[in-house]
């Protein structure tokens, strides 16, 4: 493939990976404002605590939906040390988010349900950028290129072999 190919298939396959993530972080971002805001107005618990709970449950719906949807093709060899760094990188994903939101609440004292709705938000904008690069390099890394060729040959060999079409017609017995 020439090489103007490789960046254009690369280039694709990234644009997909960037929309897969969008719809599931974007369905994470909905999960989380609702959580926020329901656990804001139904409790009396402070805004950042309200926040960190609807992080938490937003970090476990992206999981299901990276391992499953995004990332389904991705190595699945081992799940302990994924969701371990997933852990990890979520929970710096966690403090970047509340953090902003801590700031602006008690730093700058903008406490409405306006401005928290606006900084929780930022927040997550900020963490996601954060968490796309670290989910794609870290926790759900490619197969490598060897194991994938491997993979694939296996797949092949499993099918039924196709005669090729000059073997498929009868040839004519010669004495």
């Amino acid at each position: 493939m020439s090489e103007p190919g490789a960046l254009r298939m690369r280039l694709a396959l990234l644009g997909r990976e960037v929309a897969k993530f969008g719809v599931v972080g974007g369905l994470g971002v909905l999960v989380n404002l609702a959580v926020f805001n329901l656990v804001r107005h139904t409790t009396e618990l402070p805004v950042v605590r309200a926040s960190l709970i609807a992080t938490i449950v937003a970090i476990a719906f992206n999981y299901v939906g990276f391992r499953y949807f995004t990332y389904r093709d991705r190595d699945k060899s081992g799940r302990t040390k994924e969701m371990t760094l997933f852990l990890l990188f979520s929970l710096v994903g966690l403090v970047i988010e509340n953090g902003i939101l801590y700031a602006a609440t008690y730093g700058l004292g903008w406490n409405s349900p306006l401005a928290s709705n606006f900084f929780k938000f930022f927040g997550i904008g900020v963490a996601t950028l954060f968490r796309f690069w670290s989910y794609r390099t870290w926790v759900f890394r490619a197969l490598p290129a060897k194991e994938a060729v491997q993979t694939a040959e296996s797949f092949l060999e499993r099918a039924e072999p196709v005669a090729p079409r000059q073997a498929r017609r009868r040839q004519p017995d010669h004495v």
